[in-house]
């Protein structure tokens, strides 16, 4: 889910349900899972943008989930942990960690850090491409692949599914993307419109009942991501 897609890997049901209600309120697209496997199983077709990880988990040790996702060299990750030890901090900075925060914490104090590695994060990161679950979008070579296939967009329906995805799930207004994707010589926002249908019809798995591309009464039109993050889990179940 981009730039913005956080994993939380917890073991404690009540506390990964907490954590992920408190930070989707902070704006972004949140996953979660209570076991090691499972979490590993997602990564491999979406890594996330930051990934908090709980150091002991049912199925495994969140360390070696660290370093796993480390080696990738795409993820920031916090750790979560009752081990408070020097020793304990430092084997897991060594292990791949960004961050490494001692159970029990504040609310306040982890949206902070979470706050501070994503803004980090922002500064560091110039993306080649955009991946969101089988949807990849190659920002050089200015192609999109949908679930292995190519999509043949025109270079307008390529800048507006750019926009449309960098937005994060974010609802963006006809004005908006007419700014922000066509020239200044387009002031039609009916255009918008046109091009929406257009798009709809070749990545929408039903273009009557479209989900990826959504139409938010009154404002305008969302990029359905977490739709994209189910289609992902789904196939990888059969």
């Amino acid at each position: 889910m981009g730039s913005s897609y956080v994993a939380i890997v917890e073991s404690n049901p009540h506390l990964r349900s907490l954590l992920g209600w408190h930070i989707r309120e902070c704006g972004y697209i949140v996953q979660l899972f209570g076991q090691l496997q499972q979490a590993k199983t997602s990564f491999e077709q979406q890594l996330p943008a930051l990934a908090i990880l709980n150091s002991e988990l049912p199925d495994g040790d969140g360390l070696e989930l660290s370093h796993w996702l480390y080696e990738k060299r795409h993820s920031t990750i916090m750790i979560l942990s009752a081990r408070n030890t020097q020793a304990d901090i430092v084997r897991g900075l060594k292990m791949g960690a960004d961050d490494y925060l001692t159970k029990p914490f504040g609310m306040e104090e982890l949206l902070a850090r979470v706050e501070s590695l994503m803004r980090r994060r922002a500064i560091m990161t110039i993306p080649l491409s955009l991946e969101y679950g089988k949807l990849k979008i190659d920002l050089v070579q200015r192609r999109v692949l949908f679930q292995g296939n190519n999509i043949d967009l025109t270079p307008q329906e390529f800048s507006l599914i750019c926009i449309l995805t960098q937005a994060e799930g974010k609802p963006l207004s006809r004005g908006e993307l007419l700014t922000r994707a066509w020239p200044a010589s387009i002031d039609n926002p009916r255009t918008v419109d046109t091009h929406i249908l257009s798009l709809r019809k070749k990545i929408e798995p039903d273009p009557s009942l479209p989900n990826l591309i959504q139409t938010v009464r009154n404002i305008g039109y969302r990029f359905n991501l977490e739709f994209l993050l189910d289609i992902s889990n789904r196939q990888n179940t059969l």
